[in-house]
């Protein structure tokens, strides 16, 4: 059985504790891990997580996570700037790795990450489980199969409203040290969906906004935001297509949208990770009389949706999402094919990122490469 190692115990540790725990249920072919050594800032935390968690050892020391002999695969929770060093040391290790997205805010940290990947025989890879949708895998079948013929332009947008309070406390995503923004926090998202679907970006021309120039801090002290919650841009994707992005960290009444809008010769797909288990598509050859948007239902016969519930309608969760992942990681490190992105994938979706910034910078259009 492999042994999980769990760095971080917030929202996505839980999420990797949740998938760990139930992968085996809903995938019985994966096995059942043990879940050995959870590693926080303190150790009073780790034990208190480790219990409701059900590992069975705990450290105040992320270090001793990684030493330890009974872990084979680390699950990489801890905020951005900390990825590189804790995911390097742990491939260095011998471990394998499940770090949550975006690998760090610096790109030659993610270099580091990526080289450390390479350099090793272990799997690396990284947490973006909306590409996991049984909604997201059919569309990718619609298009394989050319359902709206020749994909000619691409809308995406994510937004939620986490940030949109003005009297919401300053805390480390309003940091510099955490990256961009909604460029690293958000953005990666919708260009993994991209990476998965559509391939690479080509150029990119952004521009980003600070809706809130300063936030009180819990000491009462006004403190200058250093990250941006808008960003907006245009990009050209390698096979030539248009494509628009935008994303938004303080959009009032936005939850957790990911809103995915295809355009082809023959119809048109709509997406929305707010209703993830139903997706729109438009096709031209049904008839003139009856021609418009016909809602999908996600169900058993979207893959894998009915290992986790046999009849359509019931829905599928953010967590479940997690758990498809959590398999696929599993079938990478028994050697099997996986719908997963790599740290080599990932680094592709960093380098736009910073491609998106510097365009920002330097008010102009960017190259990717």
């Amino acid at each position: 059985m492999v042994g999980v190692g769990l760095i971080g115990s917030g929202f996505m540790g839980k999420c990797h504790a949740i998938a760990w725990s139930a992968v085996g249920a809903v995938f019985p072919e994966a096995g059942r891990p043990r879940l050995v050594h959870l590693g926080e800032v303190d150790a009073h935390l780790a034990r208190r997580r480790a219990e409701e968690f059900g590992f069975a050892r705990a450290s105040g020391d992320w270090r001793a996570v990684i030493a330890d002999p009974e872990v084979d695969v680390v699950s990489l929770t801890a905020p951005n700037q900390f990825h590189a060093e804790m995911a390097i040391a742990a491939l260095r290790a011998g471990k394998h790795v499940w770090c949550e997205k975006p690998m760090a805010p610096g790109f030659v940290d993610a270099e580091a990450m990526a080289r450390a990947a390479e350099a090793s025989d272990r799997v690396a890879v990284l947490g973006y489980n909306y590409i996991q949708s049984p909604a997201v895998r059919h569309i990718g079948a619609l298009l394989e199969e050319g359902a709206i013929g020749e994909v000619n332009h691409l809308r995406i947008e994510m937004d939620e409203d986490f940030m949109a309070d003005p009297d919401a406390p300053f805390f480390w995503k309003h940091e510099a040290a955490s990256g961009y923004g909604a460029l690293d926090d958000f953005a990666v998202h919708p260009l993994s969906l991209i990476s998965v679907l559509f391939g690479r970006v080509a150029r990119v021309i952004c521009d980003m906004a600070m809706p809130y120039a300063d936030r009180r801090t819990h000491d009462g002290i006004r403190r200058a935001v250093e990250t941006y919650d808008v960003a907006s841009v245009l990009m050209r994707l390698e096979n030539g297509m248009p494509a628009t992005l935008q994303v938004n960290r303080a959009a009032w009444g936005r939850k957790g949208r990911i809103a995915v809008q295809i355009f082809g010769s023959r119809g048109s797909i709509l997406f929305d990770q707010e209703r993830f288990n139903e997706l729109r598509l438009y096709v031209t050859s049904d008839r003139p009389a009856e021609q418009g948007y016909r809602t999908i239902l996600i169900g058993p016969q979207h893959q894998p949706y009915g290992v986790f519930v046999p009849a359509p309608g019931h829905g599928l969760g953010f967590n479940d999402l997690k758990i498809i992942e959590c398999r696929e990681l599993l079938s990478r490190i028994a050697g099997r094919p996986a719908r997963l992105i790599g740290f080599a994938e990932g680094l592709e979706i960093e380098r736009t990122v910073h491609a998106m910034a510097r365009s920002f910078r330097e008010g102009r259009w960017a190259k990717v490469r």
